[in-house]
């Protein structure tokens, strides 16, 4: 496949927008192209427009399966008028970076996985057992695809994934775990002039947060993935500014380290709202929102030491290098169902650049990334 090929499947997927949703037209995008190279695939529908993909190739003459996972969708656009080109229109400069919206996070991934898939399939790499594509649709807000796929145990017999986030080339070998949580509030409403008379619901969160700033002094310290980081980051309470609120409701975020993970969080957190409940007036409830696990492979695995190589001898002109981040991925909820599951994050261009306006993405990284992928996985087999 040329460059100018790879590129304008790249373009297309921009072209086509998912922001929370409407994954199935990026699915049936790529089943014709997998329709052309004679790539099996099937598509899993489900929702208002949403699917997933998934795609293998391979002798399956052994049991090993590598995965390439990627998600289809991206985030709204919430300042159209601050991007400088329409974002679903991707736009190439003369420095050559890509702008459109999921350009970087992570539509320029997925495109490499793609078409790696395509390259190797074409060229007849021998592939002893199985490459398998994982497209998930929601993975920006709750991961319903990927949650599906889990219940279907699509990875469950993965030995190692490589998950397209962009990393600039980074090989990423642990991420945190990502816990979203409320805090509700019940007060007693009366009018400012007596409120003696009420319970202000809005202080009641107040201790809470007291509380949750020291929460997790004493977490134990994870060897790669550092502390838990942990905020309150909305609050919301109050009817008008004379009446004594009886309802207020905060949220907060915190991100779990296999050293102190996901269950020692919600105990953490319940053993402080059940000590304000009995030491005062105040009633709290909290509920859980979103619960994603860390992913953490240990850096000797022979697995990262393989995409390690790889992306040295694929990425040009930065330092490439073993390292951690603290977002998210689908592989929280794979890793689940399979916790011996290797797993890495490599993908073209910072995660700096996710979300932001004027996202973009460099085809240098682009191209290099598609060749990475690619290597991966002919070293993999051999």
């Amino acid at each position: 496949m040329q460059k100018d090929e790879q590129l304008q499947i790249l373009k297309d997927l921009i072209q086509i927008q998912t922001p929370n949703g409407n994954e199935l037209a990026v699915s049936e995008y790529i089943g014709k192209l997998f329709d052309r190279y004679h790539i099996d695939y099937r598509i899993d529908r489900f929702g208002n427009n949403r699917a997933n993909l998934i795609a293998e190739i391979g002798a399956g003459e052994t049991d090993r399966i590598l995965a390439f996972e990627g998600h289809q969708d991206t985030v709204a656009v919430s300042d159209p008028d601050k991007w400088t080109h329409d974002p679903f229109q991707p736009v190439i400069t003369n420095d050559g970076k890509l702008y459109g919206r999921g350009s970087a996070d992570m539509k320029s991934g997925l495109a490499a996985e793609v078409i790696s898939l395509i390259e190797l399939a074409t060229a007849k790499v021998p592939i002893s057992g199985k490459v398998r594509l994982i497209a998930t649709a929601g993975e920006e807000y709750g991961t319903p695809g990927a949650n599906r796929l889990a219940a279907d145990n699509v990875a469950g017999d993965v030995d190692a994934m490589v998950v397209g986030e962009p990393t600039s080339g980074q090989v990423i070998y642990a991420h945190s775990g990502s816990l979203n949580y409320q805090i509700k509030s019940y007060g007693k409403a009366v009018h400012s002039s007596i409120p003696d008379k009420g319970i202000n619901a809005i202080v009641g969160l107040t201790k809470y947060i007291d509380a949750e700033a020291g929460l997790f002094d004493k977490a134990a310290t994870d060897p790669f993935l550092g502390t838990v980081k942990h905020s309150v980051t909305l609050i919301e309470g109050g009817e008008q500014v004379n009446i004594i609120p009886g309802y207020a409701d905060l949220y907060g975020n915190v991100r779990p380290t296999l050293s102190f993970d996901n269950d020692h969080v919600i105990q953490a957190i319940e053993t402080a709202v059940d000590k304000i409940n009995q030491e005062t007036d105040y009633h709290l409830e909290f509920s859980l929102i979103h619960n994603f696990h860390p992913v953490e492979t240990n850096p000797k695995n022979p697995f990262i030491q393989l995409v390690d190589q790889a992306a040295h001898d694929s990425y040009s002109d930065r330092e490439v290098k073993a390292d951690i981040i603290n977002g998210a991925t689908d592989a929280s909820v794979f890793i689940k169902n399979n916790p011996k599951m290797a797993v890495v994050v490599l993908g073209p261009d910072a995660w700096k650049m996710a979300h932001q306006v004027n996202e973009y993405t460099t085809l240098t990284s682009f191209y290099e990334t598609i060749q990475a992928y690619q290597k991966i996985a002919e070293r993999y087999f051999k």
